[in-house]
């Protein structure tokens, strides 16, 4: 394995040519969704009757009729042809973290024996796949093979490449044979549903045209990139997607120079070559530059309707990981692959728009567009208040373990940030609690928030970086979202309470005015008990600090560090009701998937624990020890030459350290070895995510520790892992 570190650095060194690409003679707007079937696609393919029934489906959610599906199978089915397309697949988000998808042939044969093409209604609207292989929690025994891709009609099928070879992909939801969820989008397109008809409803309190509100998405993409023989040479990254062990470098990030800096240009080959992959299927990517660590990265679109930026954020991933290998790269997506450094998020940034135009969080020019601003923006606070549980539970996962409260990333206690001047608008209309409110109330009806939006995101840049849910002038970014999950589980979540607490906010105001209060004044007066309420999830400092999680813990704020802690939540009496009680999730579906996070939590620290075990044993040690027999070799021939004690002193020494170190490795290796026996036969999975948790990862840091130390001992030709300064900076 030591060959291969010297080979990868060789051949980098040696400066092999490089494929550079680039754009051309092409503007973006000239590949932009060229593999994707869209609306101006549709218009030429499709008859009028078929475009409008699939339009009205996209947009209201009504079933396909079985006629017009056979008329847009045939179609798109033409598109594709002429595109090179020979195979379709149903393209679904499985529990697995990855996209899934099964290939078939447009050929067939006729009785008669005739080779024909062809795609139907029924081929486009519902597949088979085998569902027993994908993770259920329970609701499916292995024999029970039978589950349901479905047709999702309102994101638009695409043309995968690869390679050669050109895949009709049409996304879909997963399903069990009785219609409990499997996947992802599934409860995402219940959850926008829901938020859409209980925000509707809130908004004709302002606005009777309201009569659609889209929940709207902004992701934020971070993300390693190393060479690709580097990568290869490191067992832990190509098994684990971090480095297990490894020193820090003498240079890291503490410069803060790769930040918005000149990006290296074997990168910049890789992100033009994605990003022209990406915008063929419709990925409207608007950004990209350096982030903080070395070899760290970002990338970022214009924000979408929030399932078409789910799956486009999903399929970004699938592709980032395809081109990097054309150019001898590997794309890092895990949350902390490299100690020390930053690590990755995928920050969300979520808000919600009418039909008319409106941005419900955008604060509003006039007194009645204020009001309907702040009705939104104290409802999301308080959401996030009631169920701040669920909100962690969302972005709860082992990658993200390592990375939430260190460097730079918001600490596993939720909290929302909203700038100085909004706060002192909320506390303006809470310190009146003891007044009643007037018609005549110009205070709270005419404050003009709108100019001071400039201001508050001055304000905001500064200090929300340690904020795991902050404003930002016209949206909330979810902030502690990991880079390798897929967007869908923080926003069904926050989508869902949002209903809530919508529903529960249309509720209190009707029973104001049904008292003989004017409609105005009871919605304030509502709005002031929310904010009173909520005012203890609001933090405006730094979110770093021993001092807040002090403080923290004494507003009753939870503080669940560890993902088996903090997946509880989503077993709670409170959470099956309100996942119950808006459709998003039966309570059985809401058990299951507790028990598919909990399964992947325990095979992921299970796989790191075997290759922790693997790296020291097999490549650690025995590098170490063939180091140390080369002292021992040395100190033996100084002391047959007659040299005195004191002149080999130094030999002598390093040999001891070496030892313990050897030993310690040894030890702690052999104590999580049993550490995991015992874990494996715990039946119950939470108590065995548990035992993961405290009991096998407690000798991660310690055989690290030793590990690392050995790194800096051991003489370099003989280390066979690449180190951190090679991992960082060699490209």
């Amino acid at each position: 394995m030591s060959s291969l570190r010297f080979q990868a650095l060789q051949a980098i060194s040696a400066g092999e040519e490089k494929k550079i690409s680039g754009y051309g003679e092409k503007k973006i707007t000239a590949i932009f969704g060229s593999n994707v079937f869209s609306g101006r696609t549709m218009r030429e393919h499709l008859s009028d009757e078929a475009y409008k029934s699939l339009m009205n489906s996209a947009k209201s959610g009504a079933r396909v009729e079985r006629k017009m599906a056979d008329q847009v199978a045939v179609g798109m089915k033409a598109w594709a042809e002429e595109r090179g397309v020979t195979h379709f697949t149903h393209w679904f988000q499985p529990l697995t973290g990855t996209t899934a998808e099964k290939h078939d042939s447009f050929f067939t044969i006729k009785s008669d024996g005739t080779a024909i093409e062809l795609f139907d209604g029924d081929a486009l609207i519902q597949q088979e796949p085998d569902a027993s292989s994908f993770p259920n929690g329970g609701i499916r025994a292995t024999f029970e093979a039978r589950g349901y891709t479905a047709w999702d009609p309102s994101s638009p099928a695409f043309i995968m490449e690869a390679g050669s070879g050109k895949t009709l992909c049409i996304p879909t939801i997963f399903i069990a044979y009785n219609g409990e969820s499997l996947d992802y989008k599934a409860p995402l397109l219940k959850s926008i549903a829901a938020l859409d008809k209980a925000a509707v409803d809130v908004c004709h309190f302002f606005d009777k045209n309201v009569s659609k509100v889209i929940t709207t998405l902004g992701w934020e993409q971070e993300y390693f990139v190393i060479d690709e023989s580097l990568a290869n040479a490191r067992p832990d990254l190509m098994m684990c997607g971090r480095t297990l062990m490894g020193h820090a470098p003498a240079k890291g990030q503490q410069l803060e120079d790769h930040y918005f800096g000149s990006i290296p240009e074997r990168v910049f080959a890789f992100m033009q070559d994605f990003e022209q992959e990406s915008y063929k299927l419709g990925i409207p990517l608007r950004t990209r530059h350096n982030e903080v660590a070395p070899s760290q990265f970002e990338c970022a679109p214009i924000f979408e309707e929030c399932n078409i930026a789910v799956d486009h954020n999903t399929l970004l991933m699938d592709v980032m990981n395809k081109v990097a290998k054309r150019h001898k790269l590997k794309a890092l997506l895990h949350e902390k692959p490299f100690a020390g450094v930053n690590g990755s998020g995928k920050h969300n940034n979520w808000s919600m728009a009418t039909d008319t135009g409106i941005n419900l969080l955008a604060p509003g020019k006039t007194p009645r567009t204020n009001l309907m601003f702040l009705t939104f923006f104290v409802n999301t606070i308080k959401a996030v208040h009631d169920y701040d549980d669920l909100l962690r539970a969302a972005i709860a996962s082992a990658n993200n373990d390592h990375r939430l409260g260190a460097n730079e990333a918001p600490p596993a206690i939720i909290s929302v940030y909203i700038g100085k001047y909004l706060t002192e608008v909320l506390d303006e209309v809470e310190s009146r609690v003891k007044e009643k409110f007037t018609e005549q109330d110009e205070v709270i009806l005419k404050l003009d928030i709108h100019k001071q939006i400039p201001e508050l995101l001055m304000d905001n840049t500064d200090r929300n970086r340690t904020s795991p849910f902050a404003f930002t002038g016209n949206k909330f970014e979810f902030r502690a979202v990991g880079s390798s999950a897929n967007c869908a589980s923080p926003m069904v979540v926050l989508n869902t309470i949002m209903t809530e607490t919508l529903k529960q906010f249309k509720k209190d105001v009707e029973a104001l005015t049904e008292k003989g209060e004017k409609k105005e004044i009871a919605i304030l007066q509502v709005l002031r008990d929310y904010i009173t309420k909520s005012k203890r999830i609001r933090f405006e400092g730094d979110n770093y600090s021993e001092e807040w999680a002090e403080e923290a813990k004494r507003r009753g704020l939870n503080n669940f560090k560890t993902t088996p802690e903090a997946l509880d939540a989503y077993i709670t009496d409170k959470a099956k009701q309100v996942f119950y009680d808006n459709g998003i999730f039966s309570k059985r579906e809401l058990e299951a998937r507790h028990e598919i996070m909990l399964e992947e939590y325990v095979k992921r620290v299970q796989i790191e624990a075997r290759l922790l075990g693997y790296l020291s044993t097999n490549q650690v040690l025995p590098a170490a020890i063939n180091y140390q027999n080369t002292l021992i070799a040395n100190i033996r021939g100084l002391k047959e030459i007659g040299l005195d004690k004191k002149s080999y002193k130094a030999q002598l020494n390093l040999a001891e350290v070496i030892s313990n170190h050897i030993q310690q490795i040894n030890d702690n290796v052999e104590a999580m070895l049993e550490a995991r026996k015992k874990a494996n036969e715990i039946a119950d999975m939470h108590k065995r995510a548990l035992a993961y948790c405290h009991d096998v990862k407690t000798y991660f840091d310690n055989i690290r520790y030793h590990a690392d130390k050995l790194e800096l001992l051991v003489d370099d030709k003989l280390w066979p892992l690449p180190k951190y300064r090679e991992l960082l900076f060699m490209r």
